[in-house]
């Protein structure tokens, strides 16, 4: 796991929703931040695309 990859809880305390939220949004939302597998019982976000994901969604843009 690199610097800016975050768990779940980390990526969850980011945003300032919950877990279960952010497993919501992963499923139902197009436009948010895929998560990636590095083993079987270990995922995370990448920190840089969760900041500009939510920075568009403040902004009312598309992340890029």
């Amino acid at each position: 796991m690199t610097a800016k990859s975050l768990r779940p809880h980390q990526a969850a305390d980011l945003l300032g929703i919950s877990v279960p939220t952010l497993w919501r949004w992963l499923k139902n939302r197009a436009d948010f931040p895929r998560s990636r597998k590095l083993s079987e019982r270990c995922t995370v976000f990448d920190r840089d695309e969760l900041v500009a994901w939510r920075d568009a969604q403040a902004s009312g843009r598309k992340a890029a």
